[in-house]
């Protein structure tokens, strides 16, 4: 008897599941290097999208044997008005590359085009990448768990007895066992008056209905009014609650000196961290702190879009910063990332003061904190924050001038052990 197996998994349309599953994972370094090529021209607010990307042919020929046609031919192509039969001709000159290959038919046979799916993209993009020192507060094997109401019980303890479900339980018993003896007990009591009219209490048959109306009230009596088996007790039970949540900080510096190029770089560190983040936890929010001289919590829109003008004083954004993650993020409840953007630029007298808040009050609170500076210039509040990288593990910064060294930075900054970028 012949093993038939079908594979009845989910699949798109004119799509085999297991055929793509196999061709990803044998042709993956090649598929990778094309995600890596993709990146680079697409939009980071782009990133959670499918992608078509190109696979060189050469890369996916299978060897194979054929036949030769043997044996020495000689071949005079026609047309040919400059050789003659044994003339050797010189290889050209320049490179010899291999595009497509002709046909007389009029089809070529080009590079191969495979679409990744917008999941597989992002496992690819992000598969040698981890958070650092991720410590995903309460999670893995220490669950929290919460107690929800989950109907009743006959077995607990006597603070969750249910009074009013047990009682009517009980009524209902006893109801359902003495209904037959309390018709019966009726219909007994009714004969005994009739008797009781004609006769003078001394027959047999009196003694007799006298005996069954005893032993009947006897065992409507013996039915208990509350028994063990009417107990009812609220039950509970654990459930899991979803505590994987992070919240993920915006600061970004939109005094005069930050024109939209420095502030569309810093905008793909933004998302690119985010996108990185939905990847470890269930619930993330985003908090956008912007700031010139002073700081203000603003919504995505005037975070990146709205223009100041002034000076910069940077240790307002922290002291914002500060004060929100005191008001509304508990330590014990939260993963609080941290990702700065600015052009270095500061008031001379405050960037000590932007160390300081940051060593003291922080740092000691936060995952990670990303310095992402989108200037090469070294100005004071680098110097500053220069010196809490012996001090801090989880404290990060990087310089980025142009939108193609933002992958290599985040990639940098967020990279495996052990994993060469």
């Amino acid at each position: 008897m012949a093993l038939q197996i079908i594979d009845r998994r989910l699949a798109g349309k004119n799509k085999s599941v297991s055929n793509r599953e196999r061709f990803v994972r044998r042709f993956k370094e090649q598929i990778a290097e094309s995600v890596r090529r993709a990146v680079s021209k697409r939009g980071i607010r782009d990133m959670e999208q499918a992608e078509s990307i190109t696979i060189p042919r050469k890369d996916i020929n299978e060897p194979a044997f054929h036949h030769g046609q043997g044996g020495i031919r000689d071949v005079v192509h026609p047309g040919n008005t400059e050789h003659v039969r044994g003339d050797r001709i010189e290889r050209p000159q320049g490179g010899g590359g291999r595009g497509s290959q002709a046909s007389d038919s009029g089809e070529g046979e080009d590079d191969f085009t495979f679409t990744l799916t917008k999941e597989e993209f992002m496992q690819l993009f992000f598969e040698d990448l981890a958070l650092p020192n991720l410590l995903r507060t309460h999670i893995g094997e220490n669950p929290q768990w919460k107690s929800r109401r989950a109907g009743y019980s006959q077995d607990g303890i006597p603070n969750n007895l249910a009074v009013l479900r047990t009682m009517r339980g009980a009524l209902g018993r006893r109801i359902a066992l003495g209904k037959s003896a309390h018709r019966e007990l009726q219909a007994l009591r009714t004969q005994l008056d009739a008797l009781l009219a004609q006769d003078d209490g001394t027959s047999e048959l009196l003694a007799e209905l006298r005996g069954r109306i005893n032993a009947l009230t006897d065992r409507i009596g013996r039915i208990p009014y509350l028994d063990p088996i009417d107990l009812r007790f609220r039950a509970r039970v654990p459930v899991p609650v979803p505590n994987s949540q992070a919240v993920m900080f915006c600061l970004m510096d939109v005094s005069g000196s930050m024109d939209e190029a420095r502030k569309d770089l810093a905008k793909r560190f933004f998302i690119l961290l985010y996108l990185f983040l939905t990847r470890h936890y269930e619930k993330i929010d985003i908090v956008f702190i912007r700031h010139h001289t002073q700081a203000a919590e603003v919504n995505e829109e005037q975070f990146f879009h709205s223009t100041e003008s002034g000076g910069t004083v940077v240790s307002s954004a922290l002291v914002l910063l500060d004060q929100i993650i005191q008001a509304r993020y508990p330590l014990g409840d939260w993963n609080i990332y941290v990702a700065q953007a600015s052009d270095g630029d500061n008031f001379t007298n405050d960037s000590d003061n932007c160390r300081n808040l940051l060593a003291d009050r922080i740092l000691p609170l936060v995952r990670y904190f990303a310095y992402v500076q989108v200037t090469e210039v070294e100005q004071n509040l680098w110097e500053e924050y220069s010196q809490l990288l012996p001090v801090f593990s989880h404290f990060a910064m990087r310089k980025v001038s142009d939108p193609g060294e933002i992958y290599p930075v985040f990639r940098d900054l967020f990279k495996k052990e052990g994993v060469q970028v």
